[in-house]
């Protein structure tokens, strides 16, 4: 009963919020409601979830399922959390195959990609300015990680994992 409870709260919860840090008044109602966790500990769910890879839904759900209900409940809570997605993009897929060819999904398309780069440019220079420049002056020992990590990753062709454990101790010695 647990886990199927698991389940519907966090597919409620996908259905019901767009993803990232509007998921978390909607995991704390959920959370509190049944009892699973106290609001501090959904709290500091949400701390651990954004500190480790992965969406925070997944992982808030990931982590609440396995605390509630050992690793049934996990899987069911990621399960349901993910279902709203799967869902829209299997529904979406089959009609993208299904028009595929059709000169108005193409130039629709066509005028996706642009606007698509254009959000991407935009939310890395809003991050690059809220991290380089916290209060207003450069923080130099980031722009220097973070230059460093760029030469590595591009020119030294080193994985993403790596370059981020190099980012981390770089961090520590730049402080």
């Amino acid at each position: 009963m647990t886990c199927l409870r698991l389940f519907l709260s966090f597919m409620k919860i996908g259905f019901c919020s767009f993803g990232g840090m509007t998921m978390i008044p909607v995991i704390n109602d959920e959370v509190v409601r049944y009892g699973w966790m106290t609001p501090a500990e959904v709290m500091d769910i949400v701390a651990v979830a954004e500190m480790t890879p992965g969406s925070l839904g997944i992982n808030c759900a990931t982590f609440v399922g396995l605390r509630t209900a050992g690793v049934w409940g996990a899987l069911c809570a990621s399960f349901g959390v993910m279902m709203p997605s799967l869902t829209l993009s299997m529904a979406a897929a089959h009609f993208i195959f299904h028009l595929k060819g059709n000169k108005y999904l193409e130039s629709a398309m066509r005028g996706v990609r642009p606007a698509s780069l254009g959000m991407l440019a935009s939310a890395a220079v809003t991050l690059g300015i809220s991290t380089f420049f916290p209060d207003g002056q450069i923080s130099w020992n980031l722009a220097v990680i973070a230059l460093i990590c760029g030469v590595i990753l591009i020119k030294g062709k080193l994985s993403i994992p790596k370059t981020i454990l190099i980012a981390a101790v770089l961090g520590l010695i730049l402080g």
